[in-house]
C-alpha cells in the first residue's frame, strides 16, 4: 500500500522533467493519475510509464493559461476516475533573460499567463471539485525565484511571487474546508528548463553544472525525483498539518 493508494492525482506540465517525475511518483504510491501537458508526445509518454509500471493514467493535451483547457482536463478526470484529491500545478515557463526595461512585453504576458494565470485557474477549477469530495491536497511549484529576485528574470520572478501568494490566500480560504494548499520552491534542477537559463545566461559559454552547482552550498543542482518526494508528501496525510507554506527545496540556496 502507498501513501495515496485509492486517490486520484493530477499534474500540470508533466511531459518532462518536474512534472513526469511526480506523476511517476503519485502512481508509485498508489494513485490513478491524470496529467495534462502542451506537448503531447512527452505527455503520452509519461503516461505510457505509468502504465508499463502497473499504474493507471490518463493523459489530456492543454494550455494552463486556456480556461476551457483547464475545465475540460478536471472534468475528464473526474469522468475517468470519479474524484479528484490531489493535484500538483507544475506548467510552467522561463522566458527570456533580459533586464526588464528591455523585456518585450510579449514575453512578459506570456510568462504571466503560463506560470501565473495558469496556477490560478487550475487552482480555481480544482478547488470546486475538491469541494465536492469534501478535501484534497493542492502543491503549487513556484521557485526560490518565488522568493527572491534574479538579475533578466523579471517576468519569471514576478509570476513566482504571485504563486506563492494565490498559494497562502488560497489556503486561508480553504483549510477549514479540507483542502490543503502549499506551494514548493526549487532551486536549480536537472531539467530542459534550467538548461535554457544557463544557456541564455553565458550564452553558452558555461554548462548548466558549470554555472549552477557552485550556486548552491550543498554542491549540485537538484534531481526532478528529489523535487517529486516533496510533492507527493505534500499531498499525503503525512502532511496534514502543513497548508500555506511556501518550501524551498534548494541544497541551501535561499540560506546563504
Amino acid at each position: 500500500m502507498g501513501m495515496l493508494s485509492g486517490k486520484v492525482a493530477m499534474v500540470t506540465g508533466a511531459a518532462a522533467g518536474i512534472g513526469r517525475a511526480t506523476a511517476l511518483k503519485f502512481a508509485s504510491e498508489g494513485a490513478r493519475v491524470s496529467l495534462s501537458d502542451i506537448d503531447e508526445d512527452g505527455g503520452d509518454a509519461t503516461a505510457s510509464m505509468i502504465r508499463e509500471r502497473g499504474g493507471d493514467a490518463l493523459f489530456v493535451k492543454g494550455d494552463v493559461a486556456d480556461p476551457s483547457d483547464v475545465a475540460e482536463l478536471v472534468a475528464k478526470t473526474v469522468a475517468r476516475f470519479g474524484r479528484l484529491d490531489c493535484a500538483c500545478n507544475n506548467a510552467g515557463i522561463e522566458g527570456k533573460v533580459v533586464p526588464l526595461a528591455e523585456q518585450p512585453l510579449e514575453n512578459f504576458e506570456r510568462v504571466i499567463a503560463v506560470n501565473l494565470r495558469g496556477v490560478f485557474l487550475c487552482l480555481q477549477a480544482e478547488i470546486r471539485q475538491m469541494l465536492k469530495n469534501g478535501g484534497g491536497a493542492i502543491v503549487n511549484l513556484a521557485s526560490v525565484a518565488g522568493l527572491i529576485g534574479f538579475p533578466g528574470l523579471a517576468p519569471y520572478v514576478a509570476s513566482k511571487h504571485g504563486v506563492n501568494g494565490l498559494t497562502k490566500n488560497a489556503a486561508l480560504e480553504y483549510s477549514k474546508l479540507g483542502i490543503r494548499v502549499n506551494s514548493i520552491c526549487p532551486g536549480g534542477i536537472d531539467t530542459r528548463m534550467l538548461d535554457s537559463l544557463a544557456a541564455q545566461s553565458t550564452g553558452g559559454k558555461l554548462t548548466t553544472g558549470e554555472l549552477m552547482n557552485p550556486l548552491h552550498p550543498i554542491g549540485r543542482i537538484g534531481t526532478p525525483e528529489e523535487v517529486a518526494e516533496l510533492v507527493v508528501w505534500l499531498c499525503s496525510d503525512r502532511a496534514s498539518f502543513i497548508t500555506g507554506a511556501n518550501i524551498p527545496i534548494d541544497g541551501g540556496f535561499v540560506a546563504q
